[in-house]
């Protein structure tokens, strides 16, 4: 053949390096930025490809493959859940991603997923509750002060406009961990004896817990008017947080209904119970809250768009950066219908770097966090 030989290599960001990307940038610019790609995302929601993630469960937790499209660009999230893993030294959550271009099918971006998770989930967790609670919201009940807590507070500060956070965890340890980490951010903690001491007079409440059984964090008797409930722990079947009764008296809004039916909270409720997905609210096409006094709950699972969003901002702001490394994944061949020629000397030549996918840029202005700051 006479065309020139091309290896792509994919650009490769390692926790490292998204740890310095996220640094420089600030933990709040990055949930703000991702929640701007993941509500232009959302009111996309008709062009994409979308299916409920592939979930292999095991009696101590979940591993899932979360896939989603649109025609430009393909990703998917390797990532798993086990609550018992932090006796054994590891994460109760591991995740990396790839970002590809549709058109050719080269992965463009390999990246670690699992600090990026905690940002979008938390950057989802606030644009839902600027759609669904009420706007003078300043009192936030954060039950479960594990992994993702600390990053749900900031994103719940800097995008809903919260100055107060109460806590509550069963490991007294793990809320001084994250009273430690929030010192300095400008917000009000405090941590409560129970459940229903922290949920006392707040506007929203946000449950983050991780074993995984049915449970009942949240009661009836617990809800107050024109509470907002951001339940993020609820997330594979068997795995609940909220009573059904809290269901039954609140509107409920979902990220992708097929999985969420599954998955969340809801899997609790009858086939038929009614929801609403969040890019209708977000869109125009249904309404959220209806009054003040309404109790909205946001049952979130975590949906594979949110991490394409995610995903597409890390790979602008590492090029953007200049960080990230390139990384033989795919080999270069001379003649490309000959794969086994790759074993020879003259098989694979040296490599060109990974072609750029234009995607929507993200604005590294944040109108919305100067206005909630």
């Amino acid at each position: 053949m006479n065309r020139p030989s091309l290896c792509i290599h994919p650009l490769y960001l390692s926790v490292p390096t998204v740890v310095e990307l996220v640094r420089r940038r600030g933990v709040a610019r990055c949930i703000d930025a991702i929640a701007r790609n993941i509500e232009a995302d959302f009111l996309r929601w008709v062009d994409f490809d979308k299916s409920a993630r592939v979930a292999n469960h095991s009696r101590d937790g979940v591993i899932e493959l979360m896939p989603v499209s649109d025609d430009t660009a393909y990703s998917f999230k390797y990532v798993n859940g086990h609550p018992k893993n932090t006796a054994l030294g590891l994460s109760t959550v591991m995740a990396f991603g790839v970002l590809a271009d549709v058109a050719t099918g080269t992965p463009l971006l390999l990246s670690e997923l699992t600090l990026t998770t905690a940002l979008r989930t938390a950057a989802t967790s606030a644009l839902a509750a600027r759609a669904l609670a009420r706007g003078e919201s300043r009192v936030m009940a954060l039950i479960g002060n594990g992994a993702q807590s600390e990053f749900q507070a900031l994103a719940f500060q800097h995008l809903v406009g919260i100055d107060t956070v109460r806590l509550f965890d069963m490991d007294s340890a793990a809320t001084a961990k994250l009273m430690a980490n929030l010192a300095g951010s400008g917000l009000k903690v405090q941590a409560c004896a129970s459940t229903r001491e922290a949920v006392r007079g707040a506007d929203i409440v946000t449950t983050v817990t991780a074993d995984k059984t049915y449970a009942t964090i949240i009661t009836p008797d617990m809800l107050e008017p024109g509470m907002h409930i951001n339940a993020v722990g609820g997330d594979c079947p068997g795995k609940t947080e909220l009573a059904a009764a809290v269901l039954e008296a609140a509107k409920v809004f979902v990220e992708f209904a097929p999985q969420s039916r599954v998955e969340g909270d809801i899997q609790q409720m009858p086939a038929d119970f009614a929801v609403t997905e969040l890019w209708e609210v977000l869109s125009g096409l249904r309404t959220g809250r209806d009054s003040n006094e309404q109790v909205t709950v946001f049952d979130s699972v975590g949906f594979a768009l949110e991490d394409y969003s995610a995903l597409r901002f890390m790979y602008e702001a590492a090029q953007q950066d200049g960080v990230g490394e390139r990384l033989a994944l795919i080999p270069a061949l001379a003649d490309p219908k000959n794969l086994f020629g790759v074993l020879s000397r003259e098989g694979c030549s040296v490599a060109a770097p990974a072609p750029t996918l234009a995607l929507p840029q993200v604005d590294e202005r944040s109108d919305r966090l100067q206005s909630a700051s």
